[in-house]
């Protein structure tokens, strides 16, 4: 396979991943900072190099509408979204799950508001993370690019059937422009095939309604099946990751695992900041300490199992939150990697820290002063407060 080499932004990539694809439906309103993908992707189809159809609706509510119709026709349909957009689509993301409609959504992370913030951080997509999308998460450009090429046989695979929200951090991501690796226009259609529903409202032969009124004869049972769906998903991810590292050199899971073999104290992390993290450990390691880090990739399906194993030898960990769950102890990914710990006969003692609100920075400091506090708890034995922040000013100083 010849490599292709360029230098693009976070959203130059994905909007040039949906060109190789060719979908038959964008439906599309721009918010910052996910703008450029449909701007982009607006430029290919006015010169031609795709032949989708672009619908520049009034709203996000109105783009989600448009691809669920798409999807439900027997299309293939995109979006691309951020924030306060994806909150306008709130409804829809829970349509498009129940109707079991595959639409793939590029998410660029970026906080919610109140206050007004435009910068990044993750609780627009963790705000949604129950609304039966399956979500990946992108530490750099290249991965948000893979990752929107594996979205769709993961989605569209019979035996899952659920919407994908491509993820990757806001500015931080998709707007800074780094080196990266292209596959070849041919070699991404094979890749992702042709969409072929089994049923769809065009289809003659067989018709059916889609998103008719659920009584309660029947919803538990519909509800139960999409959760089944999501569990379906999990060994589709790796098969699809296995086959994309056929074709790219390029591998990836569940999660990522950096210095695990023989760490002893370790971070979980979801994006763009592991980067920073790496670095971390990097020079933690040349001082002798024997630091990890793991790095989510796929938070739903959450890989449960798999993390406990990966975490099951660590003395102390500590678990990176970009957005605030406001329940008192703790951020979303903080719940989710505690609760997998909990079977475990011998259990981490686990801290969070909610970090990088609103686009706040964090930096390799930071992440070796959060490696000192875990080794404090270990030679103490003590955890002490477990939900923490870090970064923010303080009245009296401090962290």
């Amino acid at each position: 396979m010849m490599t292709i080499r360029d230098r693009l932004s976070g959203n130059e990539a994905v909007a040039y991943a949906m060109k190789q694809i060719n979908p038959d439906v964008m439906g599309a309103f721009p918010i910052t900072p996910s703008t450029e993908i449909p701007q982009y992707f607006a430029t290919y189809v006015s010169n031609g190099e795709v032949d989708t159809e672009f619908v520049a609706v009034e709203s996000e509510h109105s783009a989600m509408s448009t691809c669920i119709a798409a999807q439900a026709a027997g299309g293939r349909a995109i979006t691309a979204t951020s924030s306060c957009g994806m909150a306008l689509m709130w409804e829809l993301l829970y349509v498009a799950s129940s109707a079991r409609l595959p639409v793939t959504m590029a998410l660029v992370n970026r906080a919610l508001t109140g206050p007004i913030n435009i910068n990044n951080d993750h609780s627009d997509s963790m705000g949604a993370r129950d609304s039966g999308w399956i979500q990946i998460y992108s530490e750099t450009n290249q991965e948000a690019y893979d990752n929107f090429i594996q979205a769709m046989p993961i989605g569209e695979n019979k035996e899952v059937r659920l919407p994908v929200m491509v993820c990757q951090d806001g500015f931080i991501t998709s707007h800074a422009v780094e080196n990266i690796e292209l596959l070849e226009d041919e070699k991404v259609k094979e890749f992702v095939g042709e969409y072929c529903p089994e049923n769809y409202l065009l289809k003659k032969e067989n018709p059916l309604a889609v998103g008719p009124y659920d009584i309660s004869n029947y919803y538990m049972e519909h509800k139960k099946q999409q959760a089944e769906a999501m569990k379906n998903a999990k060994p589709v991810i790796l098969s699809v990751a296995k086959k994309f590292e056929e074709l790219s050199g390029r591998s990836y899971g569940l999660f990522e695992e950096v210095e695990m073999d023989d760490a002893e104290y370790a971070l979980v992390i979801i994006g763009s900041s592991a980067g920073t993290a790496k670095e971390a450990i990097r020079r933690l390691r040349k001082e002798g300490k024997k630091v990890g880090l793991i790095k989510i990739r796929v938070f739903r399906p959450f890989p449960m199992e798999e993390l406990a194993k990966a975490l099951g030898h660590v003395k102390a960990v500590a678990v990176m939150d970009k957005a605030e769950s406001f329940s008192a102890c703790g951020g979303p990914l903080f719940a989710e990697v505690r609760s997998a710990l909990y079977d475990l006969d011998h259990r981490p003692k686990a801290i969070n820290y909610v970090y990088g609100l609103g686009g706040r920075d964090i930096c390799v400091e930071d992440f070796a002063y959060i490696y000192d506090q875990l080794d404090e708890i270990v030679k103490t034995g003590k955890t002490g407060e477990t939900y923490r922040h870090i970064g923010q000013r303080e009245l009296g100083g401090g962290r």
